[in-house]
């Protein structure tokens, strides 16, 4: 997930990956491929960059049979089962025209599913949704991911909506990328924990076995981080000082996605 705020360069970026602009300095590589040999992989990507490009007259079924034959694509039920995968099979002869924003950007996604590419790029695909449509496009990704072996690219300055989705992050600001983290790591900077400073973890571990803590860490000599009932730090510290470990500091910490994000952006707006 490729998190930035508006004018950050999310869709600049995603503009190059699909071929739609070619960058001023560095190059882009795809699947081992760079420069003037990108060519031979851009069918093994599929792109939904800012609005999805549909036709209004036409059916959602109609407008993917449309880029079927563009790439040449005649299976037979192949338009229908990239319908089912987005959740839009059964719209039936209404016009796209007539489609909420969400299902335009659902068909928008089909339509870049066409030719199961191995690399699915969407820009801000809940950008301007209301909270119904933000759950249709969120589960269809979500779906997505379970079903097929492909990789999705998300880019989006609504940090909370989509974090849930991701399994990787990279925040960009001014065209630079600032920071790449996996989700493990993300969690273990913002979510709400007892952090324990002691004088030795080991010590600590059978006090926790004890009273039921699974979700807890090592993180270094000195530092346990526990990810659960921080109601019961108290008792937890009671237990701890009686089993003869040395308790330094026992603290609740933790930190909002948004906070961390602005705090390696040194505080940039529009998130």
């Amino acid at each position: 997930m490729y998190l930035g705020t508006n004018g950050a360069g999310k869709t600049t970026c995603m503009r190059m990956i699909g071929g739609l602009a070619k960058p001023t300095s560095g190059e882009i590589s795809m699947f081992g491929y760079s420069g003037k040999d990108l060519s031979k992989v851009r069918s093994r990507v599929g792109c939904l960059i800012e609005a999805p490009g549909v036709y209004p007259n036409m059916t959602a079924k109609e407008n993917i049979e449309m880029k079927c034959r563009l790439f040449g694509i005649s299976k037979k039920g192949y338009a229908e089962g990239i319908l089912d995968k987005v959740g839009l099979l059964n719209v039936g002869k209404k016009k796209t025209k007539n489609f909420s924003l969400g299902m335009k950007q659902r068909l928008g996604i089909g339509m870049a599913l066409v030719g199961e590419p191995d690399l699915l790029v969407l820009d801000e695909p809940i950008n301007g949704l209301d909270p119904q449509g933000i759950a249709e496009v969120r589960d269809t990704i979500q779906n997505l991911c379970a079903q097929q072996d492909m990789t999705v690219f998300i880019s989006s300055h609504i940090l909370e909506e989509l974090s849930k989705l991701a399994t990787d992050y990279g925040i960009i600001n001014n065209g630079a990328l600032l920071q790449e983290i996996t989700r493990e790591e993300l969690l273990s900077k913002c979510s709400e924990k007892i952090t324990l400073t002691v004088d030795n973890p080991n010590k600590a571990v059978p006090v926790l076995d004890k009273m039921g803590f699974v979700h807890y860490m090592i993180v270094d000599k000195n530092h346990i981080d526990v990810y659960e009932r921080l109601n019961d730090s108290a008792a937890l510290n009671t237990a701890l000082v009686t089993a003869g470990v040395s308790v330094a500091q026992l603290a609740v910490t933790g930190m909002e996605l948004e906070t961390y994000f602005l705090s390696i952006t040194g505080g940039a707006t529009n998130v």
